[in-house]
């Protein structure tokens, strides 16, 4: 193992393109990674820029498939959302390419692997935390957390490193896609008095200006993951795809998210993710047909657990592996299809059915034909309001004002 080799990384953005002569400067032999995980990117385009700039090798990886069913598919499963609102889009990611990070770092013999991450986010801890539960023999660099250059003096260092670099000093914004959402921050987005301009989003369409006519789309599940699309069954890569155009061209997806990040700031951040908002809406639906009330609700706490330990960084541990067992454990029946109303902004159940369904008509109806019997709900009322009419009664006997006191004797020796 080399202690000067380093696996970066590799987005072909302005921070990973400045890291490499700069790492090279401190004496590492750089290898860039570069994982497309559905972001709008030319792997071989990307792999010639990280040779230019100076690596000594460059790796691009497809890991479009491994991601919607090793990650995204969990993550339905258990209606991650942080803080309610947040489908986890970016968290997500970030264990996926450090766990390839980890790998190419062990075939290269590196030392050390290395992230574009700057000192305020959530990733610099994801992808650290990440390397020390899979190789903690191996060291992490955060260029960005240490070289302390402004957005434009990056830029001035790539001009006179002959990076080739294609930032633009008008642009206020930073952003970050994959398959399940797309993030924008900075800029006119750093005050929360204003409303996100229009010119912030780019996979859905203004909610005013979306189609007037609803559109209609049938998902079906079966163990608690989507396998069909309006009757066409596919994997769940093209599926999210589909649902992202469809769904965004309804303006759905849209989240303005006041988000408290771990590293104790509190950030605003707008995200799209039409796909992701459907198939979360679907799921949830279809669950409150096939689960009982008591494991819905003992789901939802390991849920919002759950959600929390993501966005933490801590998927490679025993705590994800356990929630993965339990909710695993939930999916068995949540089988069935569930319709979607997607207008004008809004993602909406507009029906389901299930062969596992809970649901009996022949027992919610107030019609002929009800099974249901009646009669015996005075004795459960009995039966269940018994502690709460003990507790009264107890209460009942004490006079007004009077006061209960523990009486102690004293025993002598």
């Amino acid at each position: 193992m080399s202690t000067r080799k380093v696996v970066l990384a590799y987005s072909g953005g302005l921070d990973t393109s400045v890291a490499i002569p700069w790492l090279r400067e401190r004496g590492y032999e750089v290898i860039a990674l570069t994982i497309h995980v559905g972001q709008p990117v030319d792997l071989q385009a990307v792999r010639k820029k990280a040779l230019a700039s100076g690596a000594k090798r460059a790796y691009v990886v497809d890991a479009r498939d491994e991601y919607a069913r090793e990650y995204l598919r969990p993550a339905l499963q258990a209606n991650l959302l942080y803080e309610g609102q947040y489908p986890l889009s970016t968290a997500l990611a970030r264990p996926l390419i450090g766990q390839h990070l980890v790998a190419v770092a062990r075939k290269e013999g590196a030392g050390a692997i290395a992230h574009g991450c700057t000192g305020k986010g959530n990733d610099q801890v994801r992808f650290d935390v990440c390397t020390t539960s899979l190789a903690p023999e191996l060291e992490v660099i955060a260029p960005a957390r240490e070289w302390g250059m402004t957005r434009d003096e990056e830029i001035a260092y790539a001009e006179a490193h002959h990076v080739p670099v294609a930032a633009r000093r008008a642009s206020p914004y930073s952003t970050d896609e994959n398959l399940w959402g797309r993030s924008v921050e900075c800029g006119i987005l750093e005050d929360p008095a204003v409303e996100p301009p229009e010119e912030v989003y780019g996979w859905t369409t203004s909610p005013e200006r979306a189609p007037d006519k609803p559109e209609y789309v049938r998902i079906a599940f079966e163990g608690g993951a989507p396998v069909a699309l309006d009757g066409e069954r596919m994997s769940l890569r093209p599926l999210i795809e589909r649902l992202n155009r469809t769904a965004g061209a309804h303006g759905v997806g849209r989240i303005d998210h006041l988000e408290s990040r771990l590293v104790g700031i509190k950030s605003r951040e707008v995200y799209e993710c039409p796909a992701a908002t459907v198939l979360l809406a679907a799921h949830q639906g279809l669950e409150a047909m096939t689960l009982p009330r008591d494991l819905l609700a003992a789901k939802r706490g390991i849920e919002r657990q759950y959600a929390q330990a993501v966005y933490d960084g801590l998927w490679f541990t025993p705590l994800r592996t356990a929630f993965d067992a339990f909710v695993g454990a939930t999916q068995e029946r949540v089988e069935g299809e569930v319709a979607m109303k997607l207008y004008k902004g809004q993602a909406r159940v507009s029906g389901r059915r299930s062969p596992f369904a809970l649901y009996r008509q022949s027992l919610a109806t107030y019609s002929d034909g009800d099974e249901f019997r009646a009669e015996s709900a005075r004795g459960f009322i009995y039966v269940w309001g018994l502690p709460s009419r003990t507790w009264a009664a107890v209460g009942e006997k004490r006079a007004p004002g009077a006061r209960v006191t523990a009486r102690t004797t004293r025993r002598s020796r």
